[in-house]
């Protein structure tokens, strides 16, 4: 499916730019006190993050249901 493809994706940029918000906040913590938008920064993608996450973790799951074989035991 395409939409599974484009949602791995966008984890692997989104994890990326979360890295490098998370970098951006430690340096500018280095250099004294930060203003709020570089401290509030790394939310967004790791809540995308977790989203897409979530949905990765499920799939394999709901797939086997599907599939027609039994989910439990």
């Amino acid at each position: 499916m395409i939409w599974n493809k484009w949602i791995r994706q966008s984890h692997r940029w989104l994890s990326i730019i979360f890295t490098a918000t998370v970098a951006a906040n430690f340096i500018a913590m280095a250099m004294g006190q930060p203003p709020a938008w570089i401290v509030y920064s790394p939310l967004l993608p790791l809540f995308l993050l977790l989203f897409s996450g979530l949905y990765m973790f499920v799939l394999p799951y709901v797939a086997k249901g599907r599939d027609g074989q039994p989910t439990s035991g």
